[in-house]
């Protein structure tokens, strides 16, 4: 090869420039619990490691009421192939499964709760008031973890549901 092609190459080659990608955001390694964490008042409030505690907390508690529903809905269809003559029977059975049906109805609106509060931990809005913006404070989160509203903002809308209920 003459020596004018290679020089004309390197020529070629440092006239190009190198254009590195620009780097990307550092994944954030995912935050792992214990199993016996419980978030504390003096961390700071909504942090990663609450956030996971509260997805956690909301997943398993979502598979609880999921499960529980699947049995109750399948034991109730098993109980349907028992008509009995007695009247009295009959009407016992219906009110049962009628009782049973408001109680799973009761769920499916929970599981609906749990799958919003778990979009609100996504969004970044998970506990804090969705009226206030306040904190709606840890004790409250780990007794209702599906908590919106500060107490005294759910007060106000209790009072206010009552006084339309009354119209």
């Amino acid at each position: 090869m003459p020596k004018t092609t290679k020089a004309k190459k390197k020529v070629a080659k440092s006239k190009t420039k190198v254009v590195s990608k620009p780097k990307k955001a550092a994944a954030k390694a995912p935050i792992k619990i214990s199993k016996t964490y419980i978030p504390k008042d003096n961390e700071k409030y909504m942090c990663e490691k609450h956030k996971v505690f509260f997805r956690i907390k909301l997943n398993e508690w979502k598979k609880e009421l999921v499960k529980a529903n699947n049995e109750a809905l399948y034991n109730g269809s098993m109980d349907d192939n028992s008509i009995s003559a007695d009247i009295v029977d009959q009407a016992s059975s219906y009110t049962d499964k009628n009782v049973e049906m408001k109680a799973i109805n009761r769920q499916i609106k929970l599981i609906s709760e749990i799958d919003k509060a778990l979009m609100r931990i996504r969004d970044e809005t998970y506990g804090y008031c969705l009226d206030t913006a306040e904190p709606i404070g840890l004790k409250r989160l780990m007794a209702r973890p599906v908590a919106k509203y500060t107490i005294a903002a759910q007060e106000k809308h209790e009072k206010d549901e009552k006084v339309h209920a009354d119209d």
